[in-house]
């Protein structure tokens, strides 16, 4: 049977393990983070991560963030305006590409892909141009 201090152990444990985690999830939705213009425009990417890789091509660029499992990618027009069609995808090697394609005025994506020990390929394109990588982020 159970003593009193066996139950308080068992209560710390749950507070510990359990609860803990889960109200400091709750608390990074509910309260409010950095305004705007606090930190850097990198800091306030649609993308989780860590910045891995930024391809510049004549109508914009394809930035490339890598997480421990994920990958992101996100195409952004040089000069932002008028609709204009624009597209993102991203490969994992072994897998289908995840594309968010369609007539965008600022960014085309994010699309998100899992790639733990994988390497993925990439392309971006605004109005027409655009640029294609290879296997990378291995």
């Amino acid at each position: 049977m159970p003593t009193d201090t066996q139950n308080a152990r068992r209560g710390r444990r749950l507070l510990a393990h359990v609860l803990a985690p889960l109200l400091g999830a709750l608390a990074l939705l509910v309260l409010p983070g950095p305004g705007p213009g606090a930190g850097t425009a990198d800091a306030a990417s649609v993308c989780h991560g860590r910045p891995a890789r930024t391809i510049v091509f004549a109508t914009g660029e394809l930035r490339l963030y890598k997480t421990r499992h994920y990958a992101c990618a996100v195409t952004v027009a040089k000069q932002p305006g008028a609709r204009r069609p624009m597209a993102v995808s991203l490969q994992p090697r072994g897998a289908r590409p995840a594309v968010r394609s369609g007539r965008f005025d600022r960014q085309a994506g994010p699309v998100t892909v899992h790639a733990l020990n994988r390497c993925v390929r990439a392309t971006g394109s605004v109005a027409g141009r655009g640029t294609s990588t290879g296997w990378i982020l291995c």
